[in-house]
Formats: structure tokens, sequence, C-alpha cells
């Protein structure tokens, strides 16, 4: 048993780096649908469960000071690769199209819940809040909502259920709709004229980014991340509280306002953020889990449900915004998995559709890190009063 706080972080750090090199050592269906950051949380919970470490006061320390100093670093590196201005370059109708996918999600948890609110646990509307990040952004937006709505880590064992089992279906079910893409288009009667333009330019545009990652890039990047996370506690410690708004919330709050704002800086240009973005973020998730426990899950396959009944509305809700505004297969597609899957997986479905257009996945998927934190914690409060 692990008694030692540096011996739990080093073992949970070196359990993810031995499942990131299996995932790329062998690539397979298994790793398609079991994304690598979930296969973490669930073994790590499953180590937990038999006691491999103990809770000591040296331990516990670790986990609180890793987990709290790393959570606004990880979002600055995040979101430096979130320019707006190139957002905005998508378009009316694919910006359209995801945040209809974004709101749609946030629709299907808020009516969700009040379906089913009577055979929940206590406080499953922050689970849900904090699911609800992950589907309108990431992993790393769930771990943001997760520190800014204090929510144990016990709790996060059946959203990451959710995002494993029910995310993994979606996928084939969106993969599986890409035959029919003339079809739906010639329903909604969309024009796909301006999508094959925007792909060529963003393609361009990325061609021209530099990718060969230096070792000044990184400490650089390292540095400002840690400053960023240092000054957003210190600020978000020193502003006023209520019942929503804590001083965590206040830290998450700054530190994507910051990170918005400084990928418009020079310093996005440096290659780099993203690794060590990963970096933290696998770490985080891993300390998330050493916490919860499998005997917390007895009531899985009624959230499992719940996921499917969150899809089904976000789907209906799709189709019929698609059909009011003549939007597209693709685009339809894309902005549900850009928000549901994000980065990892929304470039596979524009491939499905053509190379060209892989850029437009990548993009409106990096949108979805700026609006998770956010579009969350709005759900969230709906859900409080519900």
């Amino acid at each position: 048993m692990i008694t030692s706080g540096f011996m739990y972080l080093s073992f949970l750090i070196l359990l993810a780096g031995l499942i990131v090199w299996a995932e790329k050592k062998f690539p397979g269906k298994f790793f398609k649908y079991v994304p690598a950051v979930v296969l973490l949380y669930f073994i790590a919970m499953l180590l937990s469960t038999f006691g491999v470490w103990e809770k000591t006061d040296e331990v516990n320390n670790y986990y609180k000071t890793v987990k709290d100093n790393l959570l606004p670093a990880m979002i600055f590196l995040m979101l430096l690769r979130c320019d707006l201005r190139k957002i905005f370059k998508l378009g009316p109708n694919m910006l359209l199209g995801f945040f209809s996918a974004s709101i749609s999600i946030g629709i299907g948890f808020i009516v969700t819940y009040f379906i089913f609110k009577g055979f929940y646990e206590t406080d499953t509307w922050k689970a849900f809040a904090a699911l609800c990040g992950s589907w309108m952004g990431g992993t790393g937006n769930m771990v943001a909502i997760q520190g800014a709505l204090n929510i144990p880590d016990s709790k996060l064992g059946y959203a990451l259920l959710m995002d494993s089992i029910n995310y993994a279906i979606w996928v084939m079910i969106l993969l599986g709709l890409v035959p029919f893409g003339d079809k739906f288009n010639k329903w909604t009667k969309a024009d796909t004229k301006i999508i094959d333009e925007v792909g060529e330019e963003l393609k361009r545009s990325q061609e021209e980014t530099r990718k060969n990652i230096e070792f000044a890039d990184l400490i650089l990047l390292t540095g400002v991340s840690l400053f960023v996370s240092a000054l957003s506690m210190s600020i978000g410690g020193k502003l006023p509280e209520s019942d929503f708004l804590s001083a965590t919330t206040w830290t998450v709050i700054i530190a994507t306002t910051l990170g918005v704002l400084g990928a418009m800086t020079p310093l996005a240009k440096l290659p780099g953020s993203s690794q060590i973005s990963n970096l933290m973020l696998y770490t985080i998730v891993a300390l998330i889990a050493s916490r919860a426990n499998f005997a917390e899950l007895a009531q899985a396959p009624l959230y499992i449900i719940s996921g499917f009944v969150i899809l089904g509305i976000h789907a209906l809700v799709m189709a019929l915004i698609a059909k009011l505004f003549k939007l597209d297969l693709f685009t339809c597609g894309v902005a549900s998995l850009a928000n549901i899957g994000g980065v990892a997986s929304a470039p596979i479905l524009a491939a499905a559709y053509s190379e060209a257009l892989i850029p437009i996945g990548v993009l409106m998927a990096m949108m979805g890190y700026i609006v998770g934190t956010g579009g969350g914690l709005i759900v969230a409060k709906i859900m409080s009063i519900l």
C-alpha cells in the first residue's frame, strides 16, 4: 500500500504514461472507442477501490496541492489554441451549427435531469454539469467545472461512465450517417460550396504554422502557464463569493479569460501548448480518479439510459435547426462531435467526408474549449433551481 505522497503522485503519472504509450503502440478499435483518458480514469478508480494507496495526510496534501495548482495552468494552455479571429472565419452556418449543438446538449441535460431527478442521488446535477461541460468542450472543461463547483471526485464516476459508453455509440452513429449526407442535404436544401472553400483556407493557414517543438517553447509555455495559475488563484481568492461563485470558480473564470486573450498574442504561435496541457490534464484526471470507488457506481444503468435520452434530445433539436436554417449533414455532424467528442474525434468525422475538411473539425473542436466551462456552469445553475 502506498502511503508516501510523492510515491502516490509519481505512480499515477507513470500509469498515465503507460496508458498513453499503449494507445500509441497498439492503435486499434479499442482505443478508438475507449479514449486513453477514460481508460486512465477507470484503471485508477479500480486501483483506488482495491486500496493500492492510503489517504494519509501526506497523500491528501499532494492531491490537493498538485490538482489545485495545475488546473488553472491547464485551462490557460488549452485555450491558447483557440484564436477567436480564426473561429469567426468559419462563417455563419458553421458557427450556427456549433452553437446549436452546444445549446441542444444543454437542453438535453436540463430536460433529462428534470424527468429523472426523482431517481438520482443527491447533487447529481453537479455531476451532470461536469459532463455537460465535457460534452460542450472536452475533458479539460469537465475538470474545470469539477473544481469550480467543488464536486466530490466520487461523483464523477457516473459522468465518466456516460462519457465513455454513450460517446462511443454516438461516434459510431455519426460515422454511419456519412453515406446519407446527400439525402440529408437534399432534405434540408443545404448548399455545401462554402464549406469546401473554408476548409482549403484553413488548411493553408495550418501549413504555415511551425510544427517542431523546441526547449525554449516548452519552458516558456510552462512558466507562463504556472504564473497565470498563481495569478488567477491570488485574484480569485480576493473577489466576493456567493453560493455559486466560490474562490475556485473565480480562479477558473480568470484563467479562462486569460487563455482566450493569450490566444490572440504571439504566445499562441509557440508549438507545445497542446502537449503540456495534455500532460497536466492526464495528471489531474488520474488524481481525481484516485479518490473514486467502483462501489459508488450502483446506479450505472440509470445514468447510461439518461445519456441516451440526452443524445436523443440533442439529435432531434439539431435536425429541426438543420431543416429550418438549411444546414448540411457535415456541419451538423462535426458540430455535434466537436462538442461531444472534442479534438480527438471531430477531425476523424470531418475526414470521413473529405480530408480537406479536417481543419474545420479541429477548429470547431477548439471552440468547444471556450464555451464548455461557461456552458456547463450555466446548465448547472438551471438544474440547481429545478
